[in-house]
């Protein structure tokens, strides 16, 4: 028998379904890929781009830590310069902070609440249980500085949690 014109077609066929398992799979990888990607970009987006109510939240925990490590001069650098000019050196921010906010000098733990950004100035709720077991509500005001940096002008404690608004 002779191939005739109608077999280069079937082979053809045959070659384009066996060609088509591989390209479907190829497709799939690439899909399944880009949407990997694309998810580890969401996931990984709020940190790359924080915005000025994280960054604040960031400089409160680094502060508390602070406290928690009896490290002065690094709990001193967050604070703004009105606060330095009440507190000329880190010694007496320290034994100001040690007296009057025993919370947030040693909190048995802390979450942040609710927050509110007007401008350069950010208001956040800071959610504590004291050394005592007591719950405290610390409403911390953070400024924008002329260089772009966040630091704390000042703490108002309550006791209990929150519930007027901010």
């Amino acid at each position: 028998m002779h191939p005739s014109r109608h077999s280069r077609p079937l082979h053809r066929a045959r070659a384009i379904a066996v060609a088509r398992p591989a390209a479907h799979r190829r497709l799939v990888l690439l899909v399944g890929t880009g949407i990997l990607l694309t998810l580890f970009a969401l996931l990984c987006a709020p940190r790359a781009f924080a915005g000025p109510v994280e960054d604040g939240q960031k400089i409160i925990a680094a502060q508390v830590q602070a406290f928690l490590d009896d490290d002065a001069d690094t709990a001193y650098g967050f604070a703004s310069p009105a606060i330095r000019t009440l507190y000329p050196d880190k010694d007496r921010f320290f034994a100001m902070v040690k007296r009057g906010y025993g919370p947030v000098y040693r909190p048995d733990n802390f979450s942040f609440g609710r927050s509110k950004v007007d401008g350069d100035s950010i208001i956040q709720e800071v959610l504590i249980k004291g050394p005592d077991g007591k719950d405290w509500t610390a409403l911390y005001q953070l400024l924008r500085q002329p260089d772009g940096s966040l630091k704390i002008n000042g703490v108002q404690m309550l006791t209990g949690v929150a519930g007027a608004p901010i």
